[in-house]
């Protein structure tokens, strides 16, 4: 196999998922393949923090665990969840970031107010632990931006995941100087509106990202998405910025590691 002259980073990849059990080794090898040397895991509830672990400690130094309460899984018993993740933090660990966490008020608002709870609590967590954060956020930007305005003069960093080209929150988000704009494949997608809105966002300001299993790009949207397909992010971003691959390799590797690398212990 031909190495590489770049290498690229997966931000936001759920390679724990059970949809991968069946062939992690081979997806881990085409990820490879394509350069990608390292990837970054968000955790989403007390349910699947064993399975992402265990990828980890299978994959070390190539899989990264961050920990965190994904703001879909909040309900009822959020309390004991964040209780979870604040012993997991307060024990030795190798979490690279909390993540992923924020609001997420399109599929229900029965628990807007202990979503946006949980969110500050594990806001507080990161600053406590000098940790990045990862948002996850839909139909939720403007509490979202409420909330992390109270942080603006304090160390947060983080990324705002999957960013899907909304012109009216860009001025805002990049407001916040340590943070970075997670793309994906949504980027590939004929009626994105990302292609037209990037130009006007830095590249520096960037990371190239899957979330698979969910969101595979062109030409492989519908199907299961995996690591390998990051290629296809980075060659829509290298089109709209003008770059070569290399060029959106090396920059949006930077980035990535300027974030994370804190963290990183075997990197």
């Amino acid at each position: 196999m031909k190495e590489r002259s770049y290498s690229l980073i997966d931000t936001h990849t759920h390679l724990f998922d059970k949809v991968f059990i069946d062939d992690l080794p081979q997806v881990i090898e085409r990820a490879k393949a394509i350069g990608v040397s390292h990837v970054f895991m968000p955790n989403i509830d007390s349910t699947t923090i064993k399975a992402m672990l265990s990828v980890c400690d299978m994959y070390k130094g190539y899989c990264s665990p961050m920990i965190g309460l994904h703001p879909t899984s909040v309900n009822e018993n959020y309390e004991s969840e964040l209780s979870l993740v604040a012993q997991y933090l307060a024990s030795a660990n190798s979490f690279v970031a909390i993540g992923e966490i924020g609001i997420d008020l399109y599929w229900d608002k029965t628990y807007q107010k202990e979503q946006q709870i949980a969110f500050v609590r594990q806001v507080e967590l990161a600053l406590k632990y000098n940790l990045p954060i990862v948002i996850h956020c839909r139909k939720a930007f403007n509490l979202v931006y409420d909330t992390l305005k109270l942080y603006k003069s304090t160390t947060l960093s983080g990324i705002f995941h999957s960013f899907t080209g909304e012109r009216e929150d860009i001025d805002k988000m990049l407001e916040f100087g340590n943070f970075f704009l997670g793309i994906n494949g949504i980027v590939t997608f004929k009626k994105s509106s990302l292609p037209e809105v990037l130009p006007s966002i830095p590249i520096e300001r960037i990371v190239l990202e899957t979330d698979s299993p969910y969101l595979s790009p062109v030409p492989n949207r519908g199907k299961r998405n995996e690591t390998a397909n990051l290629k296809y992010v980075q060659a829509k971003v290298a089109d709209i910025y003008h770059l070569s691959l290399e060029q959106v390799a090396e920059i949006t590797t930077k980035n990535a590691l300027s974030l994370f690398g804190g963290r990183r212990r075997t990197l």
